[in-house]
């Protein structure tokens, strides 16, 4: 399976930030314990940092099947539906991460937003895709 450059940095950045929330919640439940367990909390992150992954390379995957589709609204319905896929697929993991006693919510609803910083950081990733940064 070959993915992209873009796609491949978007890894990085989402690995990178949810050991950047792990590390947040420690210093924070060492002065103000509000996080029960860490080691949960890590798991939750970490749980929904790999949907994240796995949701990015599913996304490049399903533009790339819909790039070859010759009729665009059969395309624009393939993909609408993957994206009520991923969406269902987000919705189970975080009712599994309730389900779950070692697996933290919070920590699992902190991992969600991996995704919104690898996002948002995109026009970043792109304009250094000389290989200044990553």
């Amino acid at each position: 399976m070959k993915i992209s450059n873009t796609v491949q940095k978007m890894i990085i950045v989402m690995l990178v930030t949810a050991l950047i929330m792990i590390i947040t919640g420690a210093i924070v439940s060492v002065f103000y314990p509000v996080i029960p367990s860490l080691l949960f909390f890590a798991l939750g992150v970490l749980l929904t940092t790999c949907l994240n992954i796995v949701k990015v390379v599913w996304l490049e995957k399903a533009v790339q099947k819909a790039a070859t589709m010759e009729d665009p609204a059969t395309a624009g319905n393939y993909i609408r539906l993957q994206y009520l896929l991923r969406f269902l697929f987000t919705g189970l993991v975080l009712i599994f991460a309730v389900l779950v006693p070692v697996i933290d919510l919070w920590g699992a609803l902190v991992g969600i937003f991996t995704f919104h910083v690898a996002k948002y950081s995109l026009p970043l990733i792109i304009k250094t895709n000389d290989g200044n940064i990553f």
